[in-house]
């Protein structure tokens, strides 16, 4: 019996509980200090604001006047995302392949210019931990105040933003994947960019398009933020409902920005099957 026992006992039970309680206390303080307190959800009167709240956005406003607004607000938004990430892409792409170490010729042989190159992926970096630390919502700030309202503000913001975001994961994918077919065309002499299309892109297109895919949904949820301060879109369609407390439009609103996220999920999943 006692052998039955000492053979079930998981192994690794002490070290998941150490990890546990390590976790807690790292993770206890940060709670505290975020005054975290998920109970007073379920109060009495927290249960009656929430039910109050809730009960305003039945029904979803579907008047003709609105309509017209929303879908016009959709659209601007859908444009906003799209033109911000394609101005990420055009910002961030260059950067991630410029931090890409499986693309440098020092790594297959001595090379004269080698701390060039290892200057220029230090400078790439950098630049890209700029352009990523200060969010969107601070860019869409500064640029409202330059170039009025509007979703130019919105793009720009997102294209800053997304551009460091996209640089830094393209590089990272890059380098994590097999970097052997792109290291053999170096060394039979092939270009960097050749290598790039030839030897990298190929094996990691999935996961490129993936994650592009994915940080355009998150655009148009940006977007939407944004609108809250002047940037245009569902965003500034949202803020002036709540300002006049129609929960039915908002309602509409949030209907319509859930499908919109439907949408790029089922963009990313159809764009997977066609690289594949």
């Amino acid at each position: 019996m006692n052998g039955t026992a000492a053979v079930m006992r998981d192994p690794a039970a002490r070290r998941r509980l150490t990890a546990f309680v390590i976790a807690l206390i790292v993770l206890w303080p940060a709670l505290v200090l975020s005054e975290f307190k998920p109970w007073l959800l379920f109060d009495a009167g927290s249960l009656r604001v929430t039910s109050n709240f809730v009960g305003a956005f039945f029904p979803p406003a579907v008047n003709h006047d609105f309509i017209q607004s929303l879908v016009r607000a959709t659209i601007e938004t859908l444009a906003m995302a799209t033109a911000g990430i394609a101005f990420a892409f055009v910002l961030g792409a260059p950067l991630g392949v410029a931090m890409t170490h499986s693309l440098s010729v020092a790594r297959i042989g001595p090379s004269r210019g080698r701390w060039r190159g290892e200057a220029l992926r230090v400078l790439a970096r950098s630049v890209l931990m700029v352009l990523r630390a200060i969010p969107e919502i601070v860019w869409a700030l500064v640029f409202v105040r330059v170039l009025g309202l509007g979703p130019g503000a919105g793009v720009l913001a997102i294209g800053i933003t997304y551009g460091g975001m996209l640089g830094k994961v393209y590089g990272e994918i890059l380098e994590s994947g097999d970097t052997r077919p792109a290291r053999a065309l170096l060394e039979t002499g092939s270009g960097r960019i050749a290598a790039l299309f030839y030897g990298l892109v190929p094996g990691a297109a999935q996961e490129l398009v993936s994650y592009t895919v994915y940080r355009w949904e998150c655009a148009v949820r940006a977007s939407v933020v944004m609108g809250f301060v002047g940037a245009g879109g569902l965003g500034q369609l949202m803020d002036q409902s709540t300002k006049m407390l129609n929960g039915g439009e908002a309602c509409s609103i949030l209907l319509v920005f859930l499908a919109l996220v439907l949408l790029a999920d089922g963009l990313s999943a159809g764009l997977r099957r066609l690289v594949a």
